[in-house]
């Protein structure tokens, strides 16, 4: 049984539109709900968000499991905070409303996680800045994400993330996956810019089926 605490969520407003798409942002390792809450001012209004806290406390914010070679195997931190997670969701989001995962970062890692875990129970995953938890128990199996909407966002100036880690993402999102991959490169650093907002709103529109929202200046 998990020991972890209720999750402390952010949501964009109120506790959001039961009737729309639910749009779920995991922050980067070492921040916090509250600093990736604000990326749903850009995104498309038909569809609700909410930011989730990662459960693990880690210098000033929070990490989503446990780092390699550090106190519990990386495989069984990201099973036991994944169950945690579908627990609060299943709690938040009634069947059959569509959950779409946006992670940056560690985030990104764990929305691959969670996404490669149950398919099925999402609409859809942005991976940003990010890479999958190759080797953390979770399938890479050939055709895992077969016509699954997802999102592949990176950076050539990426220093953060080791490069054959990204380069293993994009391939596998892009190809063996057989997902509906969507991609943005940048020739930015390790964050989100214009150019990933933009290619996320219409991504969130694709997959929601929407109309656009209006730009609104990043």
């Amino acid at each position: 049984m998990s020991t972890l605490l209720t999750p402390t969520v952010a949501w964009h407003a109120s506790n959001g539109d039961a009737g729309q798409p639910l749009v779920v942002l995991l922050h980067g390792r070492g921040s916090r709900e509250t600093e990736i809450i604000g990326l749903a001012d850009y995104l498309p209004r038909e569809a609700s968000y909410v930011a989730v806290r990662a459960p693990i406390a880690e210098g000033p914010g929070y990490a989503w499991f446990a780092n390699r070679g550090i106190g519990r195997p990386l495989a069984e931190s990201l099973a036991e905070n994944m169950d945690w997670f579908r627990t609060w969701l299943d709690e938040s989001a009634q069947p059959g409303r569509p959950v779409l995962l946006i992670g940056f970062s560690g985030g990104a890692a764990f929305a691959g996680g969670l996404i490669l875990d149950d398919p099925s129970r999402f609409a859809g995953a942005a991976i940003l800045h990010g890479t999958l938890p190759f080797d953390a128990g979770v399938p890479t199996t050939p055709g895992r994400l077969k016509d699954k909407p997802v999102l592949v966002a990176q950076s050539d100036g990426d220093r953060v993330i080791p490069a054959e880690l990204l380069a293993r993402t994009w391939d596998y999102l892009t190809g063996e996956s057989e997902a509906r991959a969507t991609t943005n490169r940048s020739t930015g650093g390790h964050s989100i810019d214009s150019s990933d907002v933009k290619a996320l709103a219409a991504w969130i529109t694709d997959v929601v089926g929407q109309p656009a929202a209006p730009e609104k200046e990043v």
